[in-house]
Formats: C-alpha cells, structure tokens, sequence
C-alpha cells in the first residue's frame, strides 16, 4: 500500500555527519511546527551495543534500521502534514530503501565541502573528533545525482540561519509544486 495524498510530506535531511542535520531539523520542525524524528533513535539494539563497542556498522546491520526507518516515514506522512527525518543517507541504496513505497517523500541533502564540515566538528563543545571519520563519510557518500529527482539540494556553507531558511524555503517550494 502506498501513500498518494499530495498534502502529506516527509523530508529526509541527509548528509555527511558534521552537515548541520539534526541543528537545521530541529529548528525547520520548531519553525514549520512539523513532526520529527532523529533516524539514530531508530537502531536496534545490536546496532547501537556495536557503535558503543567502536565497531562500524555494515549494510547487513544497515538494512533493518532503513526498513524501520521506511516503516516510520509511512506512518508519519499518514498523519502529519509535514515530517522531517534525519539520516544521513549516504548511499543510493539506502535512500531506495527509504523512498520505497513512500510517494510524499523527499531528501534534502544538506551539501558542504569538506574544509567547512571539518571546521564546524572541531568547533564543537565537548566533542571528541577524528578527522579520519568525516574522510570515510565522504568516501562514503554517493552524492545523488539526475537519476534522483526527489533529492533537493541546500548548501551548507553559510550560516545555520541563512542554511535554515533556504530549508524552509526547499520544502515550501516542494509543498508549493505538488
């Protein structure tokens, strides 16, 4: 079963860890007064006892974590007008999973370079960074291209509120063309 109502959207913000996704979220949910969820709260167990561990997660230990993920978008663009998710998304494969069956779902892939991104991290309070981490997320990450028409794209580097308003604005204008 799929969702066809054009009233009801959900907004996957994706991108690297660092681009600013749950901060922008949070504030685009206040302002947009949606609903929200952070994709991590999401993990089962086994997910969350490995990271705790140290141990990178695989696409096995991926897979029922997207499924829930798809599950959750289905049932919150039932009924919310507007819903945003974090994840970060990286690889096609993933946003297939997510995207599948859900008809009102779009990405938002919060886009930044890597200088900037690193900046931003090692300007965190009380956060422990490794440079080597954000190298992996971008070797990771399989920037959507033409073949993924419901990826809008927001550039990140400028400030978080000018990055915030063009979030609003990306999914206004989404809202608008339906």
């Amino acid at each position: 079963m799929t969702t066809q109502s054009s009233s009801h959207h959900v907004f996957i913000l994706m991108g690297v860890s660092g681009s600013g996704k749950s901060a922008v979220a949070n504030q685009v949910s206040y302002q947009l007064k949606t609903a929200f969820l952070d994709g991590d709260f999401l993990h089962p167990r086994a997910n969350i006892v490995k990271m705790a561990e140290g141990h990178p997660l695989n696409d096995d230990d991926r897979r029922p974590w997207l499924q829930s993920l798809n599950d959750a978008a289905f049932a919150m663009q039932r009924t919310n007008d507007i819903s945003i998710v974090v994840c970060s998304a990286l690889k096609k494969r993933y946003r297939d999973i997510l995207r599948k069956d859900n008809d009102n779902l779009s990405f938002i892939y919060m886009k930044g370079d890597f200088a900037t991104i690193e900046a931003r991290l090692k300007a965190r309070k009380g956060h422990f960074f490794k440079t080597q981490m954000l190298v992996t997320q971008f070797e990771t990450l399989e920037e959507p291209g033409a073949d993924e028409p419901d990826v809008l794209v927001v550039d990140i580097n400028h400030p978080l509120d000018e990055v915030i308003a063009s979030t609003i604005a990306t999914i206004e204008g989404a809202i608008n063309k339906d």
